[in-house]
């Protein structure tokens, strides 16, 4: 049987587009609004990513860092998380969604207490930023065995041996980071030059669903919509942190934004 992540691409094939996934942080700005994103989110985005917080990130700019800070002040906790994605599956059962985040957290937890966590409350995938390949390849293995999607990523420096090596071992998704710099920063790289190097690893083996993230915006989204999937975050982030600024609802403003990217793709 497929998995839930590989009958989104599958149907966004069908349709010819791309799959659009979202990133949030779980419990931003509070544990009820974090939720109520999620569901009116999910209406548009097709799979969605889950960050869990946390206070020392490696790759994470400067407005996902934000999100953390404001659920972690909140106090959220690993096992708000794993609340949040169960009340979500229980009315939005077929909808993907992939936990992100550190693999501290994980450690500390067990893994199979972790991966026991994820099961139950019916997370799908899952990124983990800082294990990067091969190190992660007997947790992968655990991953499968519960039959959790372990992606893994790519970027412009990943030699082509490695590549193969990542793709060869890869579950039903891969992330491609489509430039050295951290989340959130303005697109380095032209569109055109990401897609030249999307390409390249497409070749590798073209039935794997690869997906672009960093630098995608309202902006950049069109030009990259030849790619499986794009991912849009720091971006999301920002219109919370903007909302709760001016006083707005986070939700609405966020569930609007995520219906017009989803146009500029179809």
């Amino acid at each position: 049987m497929k998995s839930k992540i590989a009958l989104a691409f599958q149907n966004c094939k069908k349709e010819k587009r791309p799959a659009l996934i979202t990133y949030t942080v779980a419990g931003d700005n509070t544990k009820n609004n974090s939720l109520k994103i999620l569901n009116e989110i999910s209406k548009y985005a097709d799979i969605l990513e889950f960050g869990f917080p946390h206070n020392t990130p490696i790759a994470d700019g400067g407005q996902i860092q934000g999100s953390s800070n404001r659920a972690l002040k909140n106090g959220i906790k690993l096992r708000d998380v794993f609340q949040i994605v169960k009340k979500f599956k229980k009315n939005n059962p077929s909808k993907p969604i992939i936990l992100m985040g550190y693999f501290n957290l994980i450690y500390q937890n067990g893994e199979n207490n972790f991966l026991k966590s994820c099961k139950l409350s019916g997370v799908d995938g899952l990124i983990i930023v800082d294990l990067p390949y091969p190190e992660n390849k007997n947790f992968a293995k655990k991953c499968k065995k519960k039959s959790i999607s372990f992606i893994q990523l790519l970027s412009p420096t990943t030699s082509k041996d490695r590549m193969k090596k990542i793709i060869n071992d890869s579950h039903e998704m891969i992330y491609y980071i489509s430039m050295l710099s951290t989340t959130g920063g303005k697109l380095k790289v032209s569109p055109k030059k990401i897609l030249q190097n999307y390409n390249k690893i497409k070749r590798i083996n073209p039935k794997k669903n690869l997906v672009i993230g960093f630098g995608i915006t309202e902006k950049t989204i069109s030009s990259l919509k030849s790619a499986n999937g794009l991912v849009v975050g720091s971006m999301l982030c920002k219109i919370i942190s903007k909302s709760l600024k001016m006083r707005q609802n986070p939700v609405t403003k966020l569930a609007k934004v995520v219906y017009s990217l989803k146009k500029k793709i179809l």
